[in-house]
């Protein structure tokens, strides 16, 4: 029998992604809302065509909100935990697009403060240092930065606090337990840190749409059992599967096994040496029987990263299945494919990287979305 465990901060076993909906409660991204979501947003996108977003919460909303005009905004975030790796940069990607084609606001919580109660010896200056990095990653993603508040809670806790104290008077230890699975040994820190997760989902009296893997669902649970009684949406969200380790398939990449990830400021050879050497194989044990016999698309990691993300051609991807399935392409040629494809993604990010230094304050202190949110009347978050 399948075991699995996924919460905020730990994914353990071979995740069953359907069991996981019905254990969430949530809904299947079906066919017919894809094409909903594609008719409005004017164009498809590769993550969506290939499910690697799958699930969601009151996504047909939010698509109602945007035909009406009501609109809509983003959401999501980033723990600095450590150096981010491809995983890690898929749902801003996605987040990028979503803000291009429906031209609206995102939000993006740098969470310094979870991470440092969260890890028994962290260090607070060495999270301060990935914070900084993990932001530079983020920027270089494209965002715009007219439409773009990236904040440090430790930074911006001023302006959160309140709301945070009235969202925290609505969780008892009760829900939060069964939520989070705290126990008698989990600091007080991590206990109330769900209540800052869930304060940016009020940033505006619109629906908040949150693009993120779905081990981050738990928040948005509590955040809509008490939204409406703050006289605010209850937020909606749409999630993503953990892109997979070179080892295997169905698990998450973890910044804890290096070698099994491919991290956003690695180098070509790095590349090259990691996908040849880690990447699962769904070839033969030798050139002559794969030649024959064929080799197996649907478990082999080069196959499901260029499925997942990096090969956006429909017909050039059905090519190198056919290809693998028949013989006609070996593993290592497969392989090679992807650190061509990994490398072009990766080159282009690292000099956007580069550029960001020198923008990355637009994103965090001047501008539009940082007035905002400093100018929340935080005397109307009190009165029920």
């Amino acid at each position: 029998m399948n075991s699995f465990r996924v919460t905020p901060w730990e994914v353990e076993g071979s995740v069953d992604y359907e069991k996981l909906i019905k254990e969430f409660g949530t809904q299947p991204l079906t066919e017919d809302l894809k094409k909903k979501f594609v008719d409005l947003a004017g164009e498809d996108h590769v993550l969506l065509r290939r499910n690697v977003f799958f699930s969601h919460r009151d996504l047909d909303k939010v698509l109602d909100d945007c035909f009406s005009s009501k609109g809509f905004f983003l959401y999501t975030g980033r723990g600095p935990s450590g150096r981010m790796h491809i995983g890690h940069i898929i749902p801003f990607v996605f987040t990028k697009w979503l803000q291009d084609v429906f031209g609206v606001n995102v939000y993006i919580e740098i969470t310094d403060d979870e991470k440092y109660v969260y890890k028994r010896d962290a260090k607070w200056n060495q999270i301060q240092e990935y914070a900084y990095d993990n932001i530079l990653d983020i920027v270089a993603v494209g965002f715009n930065p007219d439409k773009t508040f990236i904040f440090k809670d430790s930074e911006y806790i001023k302006h959160l606090y309140p709301l945070a104290l009235k969202v925290s008077k609505h969780i008892n230890f009760s829900l939060a337990k069964a939520v989070f699975g705290f126990n008698n040994i989990t600091n007080i820190g991590l206990i109330f840190y769900p209540s800052l997760q869930i304060v940016p989902t009020f940033f505006e009296k619109k629906r908040c749409l949150i693009p993120a893997a779905i081990d981050q669902d738990p928040y948005w649970r509590i955040q809509r059992d008490i939204a409406e009684r703050f006289g605010y949406y209850k937020a909606a969200a749409i999630h993503s599967i953990f892109l997979p380790p070179l080892t295997g398939l169905r698990d998450k990449m973890s910044s804890s096994k290096p070698e099994t990830a491919i991290f956003l400021n690695e180098d070509y050879e790095t590349i090259k040496r990691k996908v040849m050497k880690y990447a699962f194989s769904g070839g033969q044990p030798t050139v002559e029987m794969h030649r024959k016999l064929g080799g197996n698309p649907d478990v082999d990691v080069s196959y499901q990263w260029l499925y997942m993300f990096f090969e956006e051609d429909d017909k050039k991807l059905e090519e190198l299945r056919e290809k693998y399935k028949k013989g006609d392409l070996l593993t290592g040629e497969l392989k090679q494919y992807l650190i061509d494809k990994i490398w072009e993604f990766l080159e282009e990010h690292q000099k956007n990287k580069d550029k960001a230094r020198r923008k990355v304050e637009k994103f965090m202190y001047d501008g539009k979305l940082s007035k905002r949110m400093w100018d929340l009347e935080f005397e109307d978050v009190f009165s029920e």
